[in-house]
């Protein structure tokens, strides 16, 4: 057990998860633990001296009383303050003060981000759970009275003689086998995955030329890969597949030109649901094309669910799928001219 006696008051300042500033009356910083320098994206060094809102904005109400409890000596609480550190995201934060001496304050500024996160990724992935497993019930109930309207189909087609109305039948049977094929796609997998050792470049390095095939000549598809992101193990047709229906979905909302981006980065400490995984291979792919329809954006992985009058709605719930089945996530940023879709994979599962 760790000791905390041993420590000195910087170690466990720079332990916490919570960013943590010493700060002046005026706002002028002196000190900050490690989290604030991951928060600001500058070392303490660097930002000593600077006053806290050239490093971050933050509104002038709060401001105000930030300096009004360093100059009275009483505590402040400001709950869901909107913050952006100017070389970072806007994010949501509580923010506490205390005096800590004369004229300075220990300002805490709580991040709750992850706590939204985590709360938004367990109702995604209960929503895509329920999703599969309600489909699954409705590709049962389908599939026997399916199978017997195509025999009957068969069996009718034996007795005709008239070439015409045995097209009839042929119609019959060929629309029960599309419709057994979108069932299929609606059950997805009920194999097991073949888990193997394998890199994400492998996978994505086999779906660009297919994505390039599909593209109009107008698009143009480029690589951000991060050289360092190491092998993981996974079943590599459903990624292939995971990845070729986001990139296709990236593709049919770019149109006749634009650019498609495929990006690779390694994230740390990172949670997906409740499991807080110590290395997450990342597998973005970016369009500048028209974006998300509004009224379809908190249902985009729901099957069924689709902006295009020709489209199935099944490719994303799909691929939600089978990242689902590696223990990972995709999550979706969009507006228009910036879609990022987000492929999380844990890098420590085991074969």
């Amino acid at each position: 057990m760790v000791d905390l006696r041993e420590w000195d008051a910087a170690e466990v300042l720079d332990a916490l998860g919570t960013a943590v500033l010493e700060v002046s009356a005026d706002l002028v910083i002196v000190a900050m633990n490690a989290a604030a320098e991951e928060l600001f994206s500058l070392s303490t060094g660097r930002a000593a001296g600077k006053r806290l809102v050239d490093l971050v904005d933050i509104p002038s109400t709060v401001s105000a009383r930030l300096h009004e409890s360093a100059v009275g000596g009483h505590p402040l609480i400001e709950r869901e303050v909107e913050i952006h550190p100017r070389h970072g995201e806007s994010q949501i934060a509580d923010v506490r003060a205390a005096p800590l001496t004369e004229n300075s304050l220990l300002l805490e500024i709580g991040s709750l981000e992850r706590q939204r996160r985590i709360a938004r990724e367990d109702a995604m992935l209960a929503q895509s759970e329920s999703s599969r497993l309600l489909l699954r019930g409705l590709a049962h109930e389908v599939k026997n009275p399916l199978g017997g309207l195509r025999g009957a189909a068969q069996l009718l087609e034996r007795e005709l003689d008239n070439a015409e109305l045995r097209e009839y039948t042929r119609i019959i049977i060929g629309e029960a086998d599309r419709l057994q094929r979108l069932i299929d796609r609606l059950s997805g997998p009920t194999d097991q995955p073949n888990r193997v050792s394998l890199n994400l470049h492998e996978v994505t390095e086999y779906v660009l030329p297919l994505l390039d095939a599909e593209a109009p000549s107008g698009v143009v598809i480029r690589r951000d890969y991060d050289p360092s992101l190491p092998e993981m193990v996974g079943d590599r047709e459903w990624l292939v597949q995971a990845v070729l229906n986001v990139g296709l979905n990236a593709l049919q909302a770019i149109g006749d030109a634009g650019t498609l981006t495929v990006r690779t980065r390694v994230v740390r400490n990172f949670t997906i649901g409740p499991v807080v995984h110590r290395l997450v291979g990342l597998i973005q792919i970016c369009d500048d094309g028209s974006g998300v329809p509004a009224d379809i954006a908190d249902t985009l992985f729901l099957p069924l669910i689709t902006g295009r009058a020709d489209g199935t709605g099944l490719g994303l719930p799909i691929a939600q799928s089978l990242i689902g089945r590696h223990g990972g996530l995709i999550e979706c940023r969009s507006e228009p001219g910036d879609t990022v879709f987000s492929l999380y994979l844990p890098l420590d599962a085991h074969a």
